[in-house]
């Protein structure tokens, strides 16, 4: 997967093809605004992926502050390796 940097001009001028390159190829762009990255052109799947980290995140901060609920962060990490895995592993309770 590679990761091209361009322009908002040139990212207006050439956007369906961008979005041809990032869906059918797996190429990542950071669009830029005077030589300096102001966002980025990525695929669902990466998408899906970010949601899940942010997700996991919040609660992972949320469980550690609580005492006695180790399992819960326990359970989380196995969750993770489940998410991994496409949902095939050890059954996990909470």
């Amino acid at each position: 997967m590679t990761t091209t940097s361009i322009s908002v001009a040139k990212a207006k001028s050439h956007f369906s093809e961008l979005i041809a390159k990032n869906q059918y190829s797996d190429e990542r762009f950071i669009i830029t605004k005077r030589n300096k990255a102001v966002a980025a052109l990525v695929s669902l799947d990466d998408l899906k992926i970010l949601e899940q980290y942010t997700e996991k995140q919040g609660l992972a901060a949320i469980a550690g502050k609580w005492q006695g609920f180790d399992e819960v962060a326990d359970a989380m990490g196995e969750i993770e390796t489940l998410r991994a895995n496409g949902g095939k592993g050890r059954d996990v309770s909470l």
